[in-house]
């Protein structure tokens, strides 16, 4: 039985062939090492609707530009040939804070500020601000402790999210989803004790002549993820009143002092000039007719 054997390439045309795949292969590594890299790592920050997408890597001989869409738009350039590596997202978002976020970051040669079909890119995790955006650090605007009964008063955030042009706060837009957790303790004590409202207020029952210290913190019980807020500043109540009636009789009873030396003295001056002109009229010559 005959066997093919396939024909040998002469060695002159085994080394051209050779020489070719070489010339192909440095080829496509030149073209790799002078192109952008491709971005990655691509995470949403977000507080209070604030949003801004970062990513790496830095930068090197090429640029970035950032694209957003929604299900309802078409990509939307934002952030245009930048040499950093964040955007800031909040305009576009806070537009409609309910709805589900793509973003793409595009790493184009300097002189190509265009999206190209063979252009390097990567898209972001989907973000919906309604429910991931971070909840932030809460502020007490108020407290009074009047016999047993405190009350304590959270500032309403103003967010950057607007309907019909005014600026809505947090309350606005959760609505009772919104929720604040108080902590609260004797001041003299560390046992903690907590209450929760679904407003801004709270009023609970303490014991009357007691320092209360408490902070509060923001909850959205229906999230999975970002639930809860940091915890606000500690504030503490302070009892003072026997301090200011004590201080009250003290600077009282300086005045009452300074009163008396000065009517005192007053006195003794007036006595001196009386005397002085008695004196003067004894020791003056007789008129003689």
């Amino acid at each position: 039985m005959m066997t093919l054997a396939w024909p040998r390439l002469p060695r002159l045309e085994t080394a051209v062939a050779r020489t070719l795949l070489l010339g192909w292969v440095l080829a496509r590594v030149a073209d790799a090492e002078g192109s952008p890299a491709r971005a990655y790592n691509l995470t949403w920050k977000s507080t209070n609707f604030k949003t801004i997408l970062e990513w790496e890597p830095k930068p090197i001989n090429y640029v970035y530009t950032v694209q957003i869409s929604s299900a309802l738009r078409d990509w939307k350039s934002i952030c245009f040939s930048i040499t950093v590596t964040e955007c800031d997202l909040t305009n576009e978002i806070v537009q409609d804070v309910r709805q589900t976020y793509l973003a793409r970051v595009i790493s184009l040669m300097p002189n190509n500020t265009g999206f190209v079909e063979d252009a390097r890119y990567r898209n972001s995790p989907e973000f919906t601000p309604y429910l991931e955006t971070k909840l932030g650090l809460p502020k007490i605007a108020s407290f009074k402790q009047v016999g047993t009964k405190l009350n304590v008063t959270v500032h309403d955030t103003q967010t950057l999210v607007r309907s019909n042009g005014t600026f809505l706060s947090l309350r606005d837009i959760f609505g009772k989803n919104l929720n604040y957790i108080l902590y609260y303790w004797k001041a003299s004590t560390t046992g903690k004790k907590t209450a929760v409202t679904n407003t801004n207020e709270f009023l609970i029952d303490v014991e009357k002549g007691q320092d209360y210290c408490f902070l509060v913190q923001a909850l959205i019980p229906s999230r999975k993820v970002n639930k809860k807020s940091p915890e606000s500043m500690t504030v503490c109540t302070r009892h003072e009143k026997g301090v200011f009636r004590e201080m009250f009789f003290i600077v009282g009873l300086v005045i009452l002092v300074i009163i008396i030396i000065v009517v005192l003295s007053l006195f003794l001056h007036k006595c001196r000039k009386a005397r002085a002109k008695q004196g003067g009229k004894e020791n003056s010559p007789l008129n003689i007719a």
